[in-house]
Formats: C-alpha cells, structure tokens, sequence
C-alpha cells in the first residue's frame, strides 16, 4: 500500500515537474523569438539603407540612383496648362473625325496679342495633348490676321527668348514646333527679325548636326533669308558658315 502510494507520488511529481519544464520551455521560446525580432528590427532601422528612406537626404533628389523611374512623378501643371484649364486661352479644340480644329470665342482679329501670342509660344514646348494642338494651331492663326504685324513688332523682344526655349529643347516635336513658329514668325515681321536672329541660329546649328534635322532647318534658313533680305543672309552666314543663299 505505501509502495503504491509512494509511486503514486512520485508520478504526480513527475507531471508537475515535466508541465513547468514545458511552460518555462516555452517561455523561453517566446523570449527568444522577441529578442530576434527586436534585433532584426533595430538592425534595419539603423542600416544606412533604411535611415535613407526614412530621412531622404537633398542631394537624393538629383541622384538618379535613388530615383524610381517607376514611380508616378507629381508634378504641377505648366502655366500653358494652368492657364488654358482656367479658360485664359480664348479658343478650345473641336475634335473632328478627320482633323481638329479651334473654336474661338472671339474672331483673332479682335484679340489682342499682349500677352496671348507670347502665352502660346509658351505652350510650344508642351507634351502632352490638347496643348500641343491648340499651342501651336492658335500661334499660326493668330500670326495670319490682317493686323498681326503691327501687332506683333513690338513683341519681339519677349517672344524671341520663349521660341529659343522650344529650339533649344530636347524633344524632337517641341523643336519642329519652335522651328515651324519661327518660318510664321519671319513671314509676318520680314526684316525685324534679323536684330534677334543671332539667338535663334545657334540652336539650329547644332539641330543640323541630325541628318533628319538637315532638310527642315534648311528650308527655315531659306525661309529667313527670302523675309529678311540681304542683312539676314549675313547673319545666317556668321553662325552657320555651310549655309548656302537661295540666291546662288
């Protein structure tokens, strides 16, 4: 009977002390894990890499290593683009369903060009669409009202650095934009051009330089020649030696 109880005893000793073996097993397991945890966190945290993502230095701006070209760029709209949303630009583009065409409130007559001639050249140097089309379809419209020479004289001096803008730019349409507004600009203004001609030409020098630039640029420079007479063959000549006159 004592033998019974004896081993009785020491089997329910047995229980105990496996169940708190368990229990501190366990615990210790937990520990542990947290510990890992904790290390693994304060080791990412204080890596280089992370503290660069959570405190982005200024320079990582202008570092195309810490760019992600996948990520959607939040830029704000160009005054081209403020301005024709706002309705400052007084035409909107009617879609066709062969080719486009402006509708414009008033007849371009009446408008005046200051500064809406200027705003649009402005909006040559847009990407994006309906601002490409009504940029550059409302530059030439205006240009060809009876009234647009006298008009557009006196503005030369403000719209010639805004079409070097679009000539010195790095996306072929914008140039050809910038390119087809200066034949139009030429063709109304003649000969007032050539005192500014000096700040166009060294951008078309260097277009020329691209064979699929050559014919266009070209025929620009011939363009500039037939308006502005002999005085532009010599400036023309200046920056662009190779350039031969359509009166050879």
């Amino acid at each position: 009977m004592q033998k019974s109880e004896c081993s009785g005893g020491t089997q329910l000793r047995n229980r105990v002390t496996g169940n708190c073996d368990q229990r501190a097993s366990s615990s210790a397991q937990i520990k542990h894990r947290t510990t890992v945890q904790q290390s693994k966190s304060s080791s990412s945290t204080s890596s280089p890499e992370s503290a660069r993502k959570l405190h982005p230095r200024p320079s990582d701006k202008l570092n195309p290593k810490t760019i992600n070209p996948f990520a959607e760029q939040s830029r704000a709209p160009s005054a081209f683009a403020a301005i024709y949303s706002k309705g400052g630009i007084p035409c909107r583009l009617v879609h066709g369903s062969v080719r486009h065409r402006l509708q414009w409130e008033c007849p371009p007559e009446n408008l005046p060009f200051d500064p809406l001639l200027i705003t649009l050249a402005e909006g040559l140097r847009e990407t994006k669409h309906p601002y490409t089309f009504v940029s550059k379809e409302a530059f030439k419209e205006l240009l060809s009202v009876k009234s647009a020479p006298e008009k557009t004289v006196p503005l030369l001096p403000r719209l010639i650095p805004v079409l070097r803008a679009a000539l010195v730019h790095s996306d072929d349409e914008v140039f050809e934009r910038g390119l087809n507004a200066l034949v139009q600009l030429s063709v109304v203004v003649g000969p007032c051009l050539n005192d500014h001609l000096k700040h166009l030409l060294t951008s078309l020098s260097k277009r020329l330089r691209d064979k699929k630039f050559k014919e266009p640029i070209t025929s620009a420079l011939q363009k500039l020649e037939q308006h502005g007479g002999s005085e532009s063959l010599i400036i023309i000549k200046s920056k662009i030696p190779t350039y031969c006159s359509i009166c050879c």
